[in-house]
């Protein structure tokens, strides 16, 4: 179980990132926060097994409408009585 803090930069906001992240995230059983940023970016927290949230990253590359140009990640400590995806507003 890890947990990973997620910048997303390109062409992620107004084509349904947040929504196919918790998707993704809700189908995957990862558990964390999507929310905009006012850059234009995306920030994500998520946590699971790391093969899932690879999965979750390979699921929003193959959409067609998000465009991820950039990726910063960094590891968290994890959260123990997180329990499931949001999307912040």
């Amino acid at each position: 179980m890890i947990r990973k803090q997620i910048a997303f930069y390109g062409r992620v906001q107004g084509v349904g990132f947040r929504y196919t992240a918790k998707h993704a995230a809700d189908s995957l059983g990862l558990t964390g926060w999507v929310r905009n940023e006012y850059d234009g970016s995306v920030m994500m927290q998520v946590q699971g097994e790391e093969v899932k949230i690879d999965q979750m990253l390979q699921a929003l590359n193959r959409d067609m409408y998000i465009d991820i140009q950039d990726m910063d990640t960094k590891r968290l400590p994890v959260i123990d009585n997180d329990t499931k995806f949001m999307i912040q507003h």
